[in-house]
């Protein structure tokens, strides 16, 4: 439907493995790869990553809000 978008995310954490992960999600094969299976990749650091979970948390809270759905 124009206008919407749905998609899902992973982070790492963990300062080293986070590190060791960037190295390979900016490989330019891997990259390739990950592609072709349809995913983006976003190589980052904890401030990156805890902006797009505080950005994510306000956008999807809007869309609840809005749709009106709640917990079963």
């Amino acid at each position: 439907m124009p206008g919407y978008e749905a998609s899902t995310w992973n982070g790492i954490v963990v300062e080293r493995p986070n590190k060791e992960i960037n190295v390979v999600l900016t490989d330019a094969k891997n990259k390739s790869r990950l592609a072709a299976m349809g995913s983006v990749t976003l190589a980052g650091s904890f401030a990156y990553f805890g902006k797009l979970i505080a950005e994510e948390t306000e956008k999807w809270g809007k869309v609840v809000k809005f749709s009106g759905a709640k917990p079963e």
